[in-house]
């Protein structure tokens, strides 16, 4: 649909033509980031409005509707203050953006969502009701339990009882949680996040990390996907996002990887050549866990430096929401491996920060694409939570959380927290009691994910001046069947790991 009259620039929008997850065609509204011309033809690099980055592609023009097609607006000139004229092409997503940064307020400004922290009170009764019924219990607004819950559930206990007795005179209500689907990818990256945060403010990314959450080199050039394809082992992988790998590399067809000590090469013979050099058959560092054909290496960034800035390298690939530091002393790798008869071929890995003065257990975390949807991230959380619990302490993934990645950390939460709600026993008669602080310390979840997981299943409800969870039959149901598929599992009697005190060393 393309006419060769019309000229197209950086910065415009109009629709393209793409197949969507039935195969079927849509031409969702996109914007051209970059125009090239190869020997025969023209090509458009765009990005899908409203959808995530890892969709980016070349496009030809016989997939654009011009007919649609809308120009990238001018600002107008005007002085600043240094006496400097703004007047800058921007597209239509920067107009909004800057838009949206005007409207940001102060961070000393009090927000007008936040709610005030309630006067301190006696833990209250929490009930967990496992039976079924047509509606659930009368109680305040949602605004007034939604603002309460935080304050009075720190030290709440849960009981159990049935559901029935809690209805009173016919006047009964129901929250019904909303469907969790997946959530397209926004540009800030931090709304799914932020409920994830104790307060209910999303807080400002982190400037630490061997990946870290910078934005502000988020110009054209690492918007756009600069490598083709990746061979790693016997498997080729398209790259989501932008890597830096050097520039020379970039226009290679194929970027080879040695899949044991990551090295990255620009031909198969030059792969060929270094396997026969390359001693590695497994990652660097000690092996911790081992259970069947799963392996756990831990790393040390300070001591193994090429393969941990080679393995952020990788998993800058398929991590939009971080930025690559090669700054790797402060941080341990903890790589998942599959073995067979050739060596340990790397499945997955999380980072870690030997200090974290604000309780992150994980820095980032990532499933490699061939290895996705059977099972191994939630293992890698578990195994995360495992580590925690030998240390003795209550851990948090670092924020802000990619898409891919807060669902899985939603579902783990939920089908961790509710094996425990459900395997709960009555004593001497009584309905048995559980706090939020014995959940954390069961689990080693921080306390602000227990409490954001149940209410994000809308489990908890106000009845008689106490908190009481509501477990209906499809949640049980549910959780019955995402256990059932959930068939890898940590073991930690398979688990030899002694954690470090690292404030006592001089030195990483």
């Amino acid at each position: 649909m393309a006419e060769s009259s019309v000229e197209i620039i950086e910065g415009c929008r109009l629709p393209v033509l793409r197949k969507n997850q039935e195969n079927e065609d849509e031409w969702p509204l996109a914007e051209i980031l970059s125009v090239k011309d190869p020997p025969g033809r023209r090509l458009y690099y765009v990005h899908y409005i409203d959808f995530n980055k890892r969709l980016d592609e070349w496009v030809t023009p016989d997939r654009l509707d011009l007919k649609k097609l809308q120009f990238p607006k001018k600002e107008a000139k005007t002085p600043t203050k240094n006496g400097l004229p703004g007047s800058v092409p921007g597209s239509p997503e920067r107009d909004v953006r800057k838009s949206l940064e005007l409207c940001v307020p102060a961070a000393s400004a009090p927000s007008r969502g936040k709610t005030l922290p309630a006067p301190k009170r006696k833990a209250e009764s929490v009930c967990l009701a496992t039976q079924v019924s047509a509606a659930v219990t009368p109680g305040p607004s949602a605004e007034e339990s939604q603002a309460s819950v935080y304050p009075a559930l720190r030290d709440s206990s849960f009981s159990v009882q049935p559901l029935a007795a809690l209805s009173t005179n016919g006047t009964t209500r129901r929250l019904i949680p909303p469907p969790p689907g997946r959530k397209r990818k926004t540009c800030g990256g931090t709304d799914e996040d932020s409920q994830d945060s104790s307060d209910g403010i999303p807080s400002a990314p982190r400037m630490t990390g061997s990946l870290v959450s910078d934005r502000s080199h988020d110009d054209i050039v690492t918007r756009m996907k600069n490598i083709e394809c990746i061979e790693l082992g016997r498997h080729r992988l398209k790259p989501w996002y932008f890597s830096p790998y050097p520039q020379e590399l970039t226009g290679l067809p194929i970027l080879y990887l040695c899949e044991y000590c990551l090295k990255y090469l620009k031909s198969l013979k030059c792969l060929q050549r270094h396997l026969t050099k390359c001693n590695l058959r497994h990652p660097p560092g000690n092996e911790i866990y081992r259970k069947g054909t799963i392996s756990f290496f831990e790393i040390d960034g300070r001591k193994n430096k090429s393969y941990s800035q080679n393995l952020c390298l990788l998993a800058k690939c398929f991590l939009d929401h971080k930025t690559l530091s090669y700054a790797t002393d402060p941080f341990l790798f903890y790589v998942m491996t599959e073995y067979d008869s050739k060596g340990f071929h790397i499945v997955g890995y999380f980072s870690k920060e030997k200090e974290s003065t604000e309780d992150y257990n994980v820095a980032c975390i990532l499933t490699l694409p061939p290895y996705q949807r059977r099972g191994y991230g939630k293992l890698l959380i578990e195994f995360s939570y495992e580590l925690s619990k030998v240390e003795g302490k209550t851990g948090t993934p670092e924020k802000p959380l990619s898409d891919l990645g807060l669902l899985s950390y939603r579902s783990y939460w939920t089908q961790t927290i509710l094996e425990i709600l459900m395997n709960l026993e009555p004593e001497d008669g009584e309905r048995p009691q559980i706090t939020i602080n014995e959940i954390s310390e069961i689990t080693s979840v921080k306390k602000e994910d227990v409490i954001s997981t149940l209410q994000y299943l809308n489990l908890i409800n106000y009845y008689k001046g106490q908190y009481i969870l509501t477990l209906s039959e499809d949640i049980v149901e549910g959780h019955e069947r995402a256990m059932q598929k959930r068939h890898l599992r940590i073991d930690s009697k398979c688990l030899h790991f002694t954690p470090k005190d690292w404030s006592k060393r001089g030195k990483w």
